[in-house]
């Protein structure tokens, strides 16, 4: 693979760690077979600023960071600086490049990361899928249509609105192909979100194409109308159609498909299991209410016609199947509404007479969550656990490319930079994209500047508020996401990016849709998170606040492990086009650096990208200093 323009002409920098504090030994990393201890006689000295009592003297270099060892020169593989020198240097190094960016850890505000954020959708059947995942959904618009009873779907817009065996032949166990992807996604340590139908209509048969009302169609004039002998009702509740018992052998020659009866099937398949409560056995299933309802008339126009589901037709639904589900298990975690994207939160895809504003009154969210929470109160329980939508950056490289579809291995710098810049989006106040979300929905009117001005959209930062203000307690998913990048290094640094955020902003769950050819460079970005070594190490699950301060090039996001007191895991991302020197301080370090790396040189030279062990260093105080390469992500597991 070809190196992109905008990488420094040299790539094989040394790995720098600079312990601060001043509490380590003179002798390096001792048990370290591959790194030799320092010899010099002079004082080691780790801090960033001078201390009068250990100050070293004027005629011996400072084991600081230098630019360049005798890998620069030689052309080995990186190395690992112990205090101050490299592995068989023949001379002191020079002083410390001064700091080009601080990171600023605050003990003080911790949080937990749900272990459900490294996520995939379908994550055992994906090619490339990153090992240690914690999260798996089966959704998608062929969902929305699915007949659990005998296991046909529908294609929707995706592939001639067709009916098919997708899911399994029609003589299959009822709902065959979702107990087995549980038992899949279970075995492999994930928890699994499995979609349940909620428009009204799904799957009759496995015959092939249907009749689009007021479209392309098989009839002439087109039907306003499904054609009801292609479907079957949906019903929530089952009592309330009929007397008859749950059964995990349905009949498939009625005329309705009963919701509460799949779960509860579902359930029967892994008896004894509690999947859906609050302690499952293994690994637990939650339940989401369908898929980008919004856009049913795009999507489903089989079955929803060229008219949208209303707000207040889609809440409806919502209520009568979460009660219809919590009924039967009162503990399961239900996530909605799985929007399409931005404008599903802003104004239910356009809906007429929200009122929306830029400054984030009158939102649909503010709806949703309004309404269902008097549901819940009214029905003693939450109905629905979690928010959950779609994210997929409606930003552009400049040229009217939309970043989801920026996957080749040769990109521009500004392509580049418009992909690794966008998770900003989530959170950051003073981050701006380039879309039309940023200018026309959460942009202003500026008159001294004489037009219309683009704002931030922070999107979980505004989630989150109305949360609190409305229903607190709920939680915040995004079960599909993409960020362009796929086929170069940018992928892995905004993908390592996502999740950071994710953990650090207090997201639920979180499961990336593939939208590229490979998978091969975002997966670099998960394995940053998990195992990161190898040998099934991860990210802890404690997040500790990290400021940066200069956000645009680098970010860093710091943790520890509940269940190893003294263990601090940070990972440090450089999104810009130069190395840099970071300055981590507030968080109490003891014990060995382990420390770990992608780059654009070393996923070039990797089937499965991957981080590389780069070297340890013996660390001891608050602070330690960290020199990162262009375009890289760096974890340091310390312990």
């Amino acid at each position: 693979m070809r190196f992109l323009p905008y990488l420094p002409a040299v790539l094989t920098l040394a790995a720098l760690l600079t312990a601060c504090g001043g509490g380590n030994s003179q002798n390096g990393t001792g048990a370290d077979a591959d790194i030799s201890p320092t010899t010099s006689s002079a004082p080691v000295f780790h801090s960033l600023e001078r201390s009068p009592a250990v100050d070293t003297p004027p005629d011996v270099p400072s084991p600081g960071l230098g630019a360049h060892g005798p890998s620069a020169t030689t052309g080995s593989a990186p190395e690992l600086r112990t205090h101050g020198w490299y592995r068989n240097a023949p001379q002191p190094v020079p002083n410390p490049s001064p700091a080009t960016v601080t990171i600023t850890i605050d003990p003080g505000t911790t949080r937990p990361i749900s272990p459900y954020i490294y996520g995939m959708n379908f994550a055992t059947m994906t090619q490339d899928a990153a090992q240690g995942l914690t999260f798996s959904r089966a959704g998608g618009n062929r969902f929305t249509a699915y007949n659990w009873e005998n296991n046909a779907s529908n294609a929707g817009a995706d592939w001639l609105y067709q009916n098919d065996s997708m899911f399994g032949n029609l003589n299959a166990p009822p709902a065959n192909w979702v107990k087995n992807y549980i038992a899949s996604e279970r075995a492999a340590g994930m928890a699994s979100l499995i979609t349940f139908p909620m428009q009204g209509l799904v799957a009759a048969d496995n015959d092939g194409p249907t009749c689009v009302m007021n479209g392309s169609s098989c009839a002439s004039p087109p039907p306003d109308q499904p054609d009801m002998s292609r479907f079957k009702t949906v019903i929530p509740k089952k009592s309330t159609q009929t007397a008859a018992p749950f059964t995990v052998t349905p009949s498939t020659t009625d005329d309705y498909v009963y919701t509460d009866e799949f779960a509860w099937a579902l359930d029967q398949h892994f008896s004894g299991q509690g999947i859906f409560s609050a302690a499952p056995t293994g690994k637990p299933v939650f339940a989401s209410l369908d898929n980008e309802p919004e856009a049913w008339a795009a999507t489903h126009r089989e079955i929803q016609g060229p008219i949208g589901a209303t707000s207040d037709q889609y809440i409806a639904k919502t209520i009568a199947l979460a009660q219809a589900l919590k009924t039967q298990f009162p503990n399961m975690t239900v996530f909605g509404p799985a929007h399409y994207g931005f404008q599903g939160m802003y104004d239910w895809g356009g809906e007429s007479g929200f009122g929306a504003t830029a400054d984030g009154n009158n939102w649909f969210v503010d709806k949703y969550i309004t309404q269902v929470r008097a549901a819940s109160e009214s029905f003693g329980r939450p109905l629905v656990d979690v928010y959950d939508f779609h994210w997929y950056p409606e930003a552009q490289d400049g040229l009217g490319n939309r970043l989801t579809s920026l996957n080749d291995a040769n990109l521009t710098d500004a392509q580049v930079q418009a992909i690794v810049q966008n998770p900003r989006s989530l959170w950051d106040p003073t981050y701006i994209e380039d879309s039309w979300i940023s200018l026309w929905m959460v942009g202003h009117w500026d008159n001294n500047k004489g037009g219309q001005q683009p704002g931030p959209i922070k999107m979980l930062t505004r989630m989150q508020q109305k949360i609190a203000a409305a229903n607190p307690g709920m939680k915040i998913a995004i079960t599909e996401y993409s960020t362009g990048g796929g086929g170069q290094i940018a992928g892995t640094v905004a993908q390592a990016d996502n999740l950071g955020i994710f953990g650090a902003q207090g997201v639920f769950a979180a499961s990336l849709w593939q939208t590229s050819p490979t998978l091969k460079y975002i997966s670099g970005g998960f394995r940053a998170f998990r195992a990161f070594d190898g040998q099934g190490s991860n990210f802890g699950d404690i997040s500790v606040a990290a400021s940066s301060s200069d956000t645009s090039k680098v970010a860093a996001y710091a943790s520890l492990d509940s269940l190893r007191p003294g263990r601090v895991v940070v990972v440090a991302i450089n999104r810009s086009t130069t190395d840099q020197t970071v300055a981590i301080s507030g968080l109490a370090l003891t014990g060995t650096a382990h420390v770990y790396r992608i780059t654009a040189a070393s996923a070039a030279a990797q089937s499965t990208v991957a981080p590389t062990a780069v070297g340890k260093q013996g660390v001891s105080g608050s602070s330690m200093t960290l020199r990162l390469p262009a375009m890289s992500v760096t974890t340091v597991d310390v312990y």
